[in-house]
């Protein structure tokens, strides 16, 4: 399991840092890959950066960019989505990337009818298909487990891309935080394209239906989320790609440590799954 078994660093788990930042840290603990982010304001890509100056940062310490992320509201779409989703593309592409994350519209009553929200879902992921495919890459739908999102669970994402023939094209991310307060009952490890991991460490209980993004720590001990239950499963699943730290808490951003505190989750992953899945 070890050799097949990698990690990757989301950017907004060391905010604080820039790209050289990031590829150092990525670097120095051992992993080969980093998700880069259109969001971060004063970092490729938010601060207008040209993608293509990314690549070579990040090769130079022996890595590479496996996704951009994010496409947001990617199922809202219309004219102005189509515009930014070809000029994503483009820089997906330019910086090196394997693919785009596409993030689903998460706000309460948004076309709060089912159907339609299926119809929507479908119209994106075919009108995506051509603008990926034409720069080469894949296209990761990521499932938000929040109550508001559009696109909770991964068995209607499935049914869509199959609806538009998407599956040599789009794939899944695998949220550990999303999955578990979605309560999804499904997991496509053979549909999966990336996993993005972080912990809960709730005081007082657990609630998942007040868990935000700010609540997502490195993962230890106290996760509340069953994260290395989650990684076993999937892993036993057939699942050979990448589990990305995406943290928002701040208490990560400040992490003064933060190395030291992600190889410690490292380890800790490591050991609890090697035990799940002997």
């Amino acid at each position: 399991m070890s050799s097949e078994f990698r990690f990757a660093l989301n950017h907004i788990t060391c905010l604080g840092r820039d790209i050289d930042g990031l590829a150092t840290l990525a670097a120095d603990l051992g992993m080969t890959d980093v998700e880069i982010r259109n969001d971060i304001a004063g970092v490729p890509l938010g601060d207008g950066t040209a993608a293509a100056v990314i690549a070579p940062i990040l090769a130079g310490k022996g890595l590479k960019v496996l996704t951009v992320n994010a496409l947001q509201r990617f199922n809202e779409w219309n004219d102005d989505r189509a515009d930014e989703a070809e000029r994503l593309a483009a820089e997906t592409a330019a910086a090196g990337a394997e693919a785009l994350v596409l993030c689903p519209v998460n706000e309460a009553g948004w076309t709060p009818n089912p159907e339609m929200r299926s119809e929507r879902l479908r119209e994106a992921l075919a009108a995506l298909l051509p603008i990926l495919r034409r720069h080469g890459l894949k296209g990761y739908v990521e499932v938000l487990g929040f109550s508001i999102s559009s696109l909770r669970y991964k068995g209607d994402a499935v049914a869509a891309i199959d609806a538009v023939d998407g599956g040599n094209t789009l794939l899944l991310v695998h949220d550990t935080f999303h999955h578990a307060i979605s309560s999804d009952p499904d997991m496509f490890p053979d549909r999966t394209g990336l996993v993005h991991i972080s912990g809960v460490e709730p005081e007082g209980g657990v609630d998942k239906d007040t868990m935000l993004d700010g609540d997502r720590v490195l993962i230890g001990v106290s996760d509340a989320l069953d994260n290395t239950g989650q990684i076993a499963a999937l892993l036993r699943g057939g699942y050979t790609g990448a589990f990305s730290f995406e943290c928002f808490a701040a208490s990560v951003h400040h992490d003064v440590d933060i190395a030291q505190s992600l190889r410690f989750s490292m380890e800790f992953i490591r050991d609890r799954v090697r035990a799940l899945t002997l």
